[in-house]
């Protein structure tokens, strides 16, 4: 959820002490990371959005209630009150880490559904509800409790000036004006975490970026929004829109947005962090009450510059933590939707750790030979498209993604699997699921299109057909394997 704040509204003169502080932690930081101890690599983790149903899989508005009944620390809210947080702890990639993995966010999340269902509340992971209409969005009670909630949704709308306008072409078409940020609170996702060195993160993170394309393509899970089929990622085009605080004026004169692919290749860590403060002003200008706090292992804090690096929403995102040791660097990848199982889930991080990991210590870098440009344009059409589209790619010059992705990613991320020491048969387990995957061309996003599309042609009205696909999605979620296994009605 980010860090809470105390005020829901900010005068002139914080703004202005909050604008030199960010600029004195930036010049701080410049000079830790210069200097400074780091925790070493390795270390992966994992955040999981869900979304709460009701028995007839619309939305229930009452996460402080499931949270109640769930009563572990490590679920918390996220903006929409029929939505929920995992935040799974981290763990040693190596060995059989990624199995570790899939067996914990099983238990945990079968323990948690059980105690939803208590609370008359069933957990559903995928990227948009599909059964989420216009008049949910408009409820008084959309938000969950919190300061940094209401905070955020007044900054947006005072920077913006207006109403928030949701305008998305795909295979159908929706336009509208929300009167709050509330259409942000539909995109549930997975955050994958790795840590890295100070000298490893510029090339991980222009790795991460030049496969944003291919690994949006590959795990597409949200095709419907209010009702209407648009992108097989609608999640990456709404949440834009939906936190964009750029009037028409603004954006016509390349004004960047908060949500952010980037513009260029970086070389370091410090690059990021000093786009953040040169480009953005603040959304949540809060300050902390010391300047120079540090930990007890001589990191700096740095409240004011990690609080307002939270509130720009790249795709791929670089996160500095104190830490309560050695202070610690990880490159957030934010890019994937929910679900569909626990199984895909983390065959998606399988391919993200183990192709950054290939690609990022190759002698020749593959964003030497690629305009960012590009890599911006894959990622788009991948979201448009999923496993439909075409990319270009260096050395292969334009070709369908899940050829791409069969031919020449999946070998490559074996590849850096074995090199971060992911025992064969964990690897084998992940990747086999993912070539299925992209052979069959059945993502989750593939398997709602076309479940709807015969729920309808058996006569059954848009609105009744999304509740009896999102019925059979929650069956298939939980019984029925990977989501290229699934049976279409």
């Amino acid at each position: 959820m980010g860090a809470e704040v105390s005020k829901k509204t900010f005068t002139r003169a914080q703004r202005t002490t909050y604008r030199e502080r960010l600029i004195q932690n930036l010049e701080t930081f410049e000079a830790f990371l210069a200097d400074g101890h780091f925790a070493a690599s390795g270390t992966i983790g994992l955040e999981l959005e869900l979304n709460l149903a009701n028995e007839d899989f619309t939305p229930a508005m009452r996460n402080a209630e499931v949270l109640e009944s769930i009563a572990d620390e490590a679920f918390q809210t996220e903006i929409g009150a029929f939505n929920i947080e995992l935040n799974h702890p981290a763990l040693e990639v190596s060995g059989r880490g990624l199995r570790d993995l899939e067996e914990s966010l099983r238990e945990q999340l079968n323990r948690a559904d059980a105690r939803a269902d208590a609370a008359g509340a069933d957990l559903l992971m995928t990227g948009i509800l599909p059964t989420l209409r216009a008049e949910q969005l408009q409820d008084k009670d959309w938000m969950s409790s919190g300061k940094r909630y209401a905070a955020l949704n007044t900054s947006v709308l005072q920077a913006r000036g207006e109403d928030v306008l949701i305008d998305i072409n795909g295979a159908e078409h929706l336009r509208f004006y929300a009167q709050t940020i509330a259409p942000e609170a539909a995109c549930t996702s997975v955050q994958l975490h790795v840590q890295l060195a100070p000298g490893e993160f510029a090339s991980a993170w222009n790795a991460a970026q030049i496969i944003a394309g291919p690994q949006i393509a590959l795990a597409a899970n949200s095709p419907v929004f209010l009702e209407k089929v648009l992108w097989h990622e609608t999640r990456i085009e709404l949440f834009k829109q939906s936190i964009d605080t750029r009037a028409p004026e603004m954006r016509a004169q390349g004004v960047r947005p908060r949500v952010w692919f980037g513009e260029r290749w970086i070389t370091s860590f410090f690059d990021l962090f000093e786009e953040n403060v040169r480009y953005f002003p603040a959304l949540l200008p809060e300050l902390s009450g010391r300047r120079a706090e540090k930990t007890r292992a001589g990191a700096p804090r740095l409240h004011e510059l990690l609080l307002h690096n939270g509130t720009v929403y790249r795709w791929n995102r670089p996160i500095y933590d104190p830490g309560s040791a050695l202070p610690n660097l990880r490159l957030e990848n934010r890019l994937l939707p929910a679900g569909p199982s626990v199984l895909d889930t983390v065959a998606n991080a399988a391919f993200f750790f183990g192709l950054v990991r290939r690609l990022r210590t190759a002698q020749r870098p593959l964003w030497s030979r690629m305009a960012f440009g590009t890599a911006s344009e894959n990622f788009l059409a991948c979201a448009r498209d999923g496993l439909h589209a075409t990319v270009y790619w260096p050395g292969v010059g334009e070709i369908p993604v899940s050829e791409l992705i069969v031919r020449h990613l999946l070998p490559l991320a074996a590849e850096g699997l074995s090199d971060l020491g992911v025992d064969d048969a964990v690897a084998a387990r992940y990747l086999d699921v993912l070539r299925e995957r992209a052979s069959t061309e059945q993502n989750g996003a593939q398997w709602q299109i076309q479940a709807l599309e015969r729920l309808e042609k058996h006569g059954l009205d848009r609105r009744r057909a999304l509740q009896e696909m999102t019925r059979l999605y929650w069956e298939h979620m939980h019984h029925s394997g990977p989501v290229h296994e699934w049976p279409l009605p």
